[in-house]
């Protein structure tokens, strides 16, 4: 049964620095108990204060990087080396200076890419991806040891909005057209491939995510808000500043 558990630190800082240094040590005991380890990365400030962190942190050099999977939970269709794209922001806070095999680095799809300027074709050819790498037999997505996912002050997570038709999507990854943030066309994980994550990580900070994450945390359903109904098979873990939780109940929230 999945765990579902609360931490809180004092500010963004502290949070980014905690999250990095909780994610070098879920890569490191993943890789002692696999061989490997999969990770899935999300866009945003924070997440970009996270991968700074990282790469800030000495233990960095513990992990075998050239046996480490990096995927995506979501993109913004836009042309390769876009600033606004997830995957840019992603090099240039930190996989850029990493030992990273190139194969094992798995990009979204991009507006320029082979699927041209398709987004539905860009969601299927990303999704034939993941089975690629998944385990022999009937698998459609491969071992995601952790997915991290930023929060919306609407309560989205990647790119699957509140009562967006892509949450009827049963595909393991979805075009998202009309996306009510810019820019308008994007790819994402759906729900369902979010939830086979082992631990899912939501990370927020700033009180314009408070309420959504206290009605996340209360039980909301996740059509009218997509962070609550994200959760990993092991566990899930809410990850926030003070900011973020302030609306959350005390006794829900383990204060570091």
């Amino acid at each position: 049964m999945s765990e579902t558990s609360v931490a809180v630190h004092a500010d963004a800082e502290l949070l980014a620095q905690a999250v990095a240094a909780r994610l070098l040590v879920k890569l490191l005991d993943a890789q002692a108990d696999r061989g490997q380890a999969a990770m899935v990365l999300t866009g945003g400030r924070i997440a970009a204060a996270v991968y700074r962190a990282v790469d800030a942190l000495p233990a960095r050099d513990a992990v075998d990087w050239s046996r480490v999977d990096v995927w995506w939970g979501d993109e913004r269709f836009l042309p390769a080396g876009d600033p606004e794209r997830n995957e840019t922001q992603a090099r240039a806070a930190l996989l850029d200076a990493l030992p990273l095999d190139p194969a094992r680095v798995h990009p979204m799809p991009a507006s320029d890419g082979p699927a041209g300027a398709d987004p539905e074709a860009a969601a299927a050819g990303y999704a034939a991806e993941l089975a690629r790498a998944a385990r022999p037999g009937h698998a459609v997505l491969p071992h995601f040891d952790v997915l991290m996912l930023g929060v919306g002050e609407d309560g989205h997570v990647a790119s699957v909005f509140p009562e967006h038709p892509v949450h009827h999507d049963s595909r393991p990854v979805s075009a998202v057209r009309g996306s009510p943030k810019p820019p308008p066309v994007r790819t994402t994980l759906t729900l369902p491939a979010i939830n086979t994550a082992e631990e899912v990580w939501l990370v927020a900070s700033g009180a314009d995510k408070a309420r959504a994450v206290a009605m996340a945390l209360a039980g909301a359903g996740q059509v009218q808000l997509p962070a609550a109904g994200a959760q990993g098979v092991g566990r899930t873990l809410w990850l926030l500043d003070r900011a973020a939780a302030a609306d959350t109940p005390p006794r829900l929230r383990s204060l570091r």
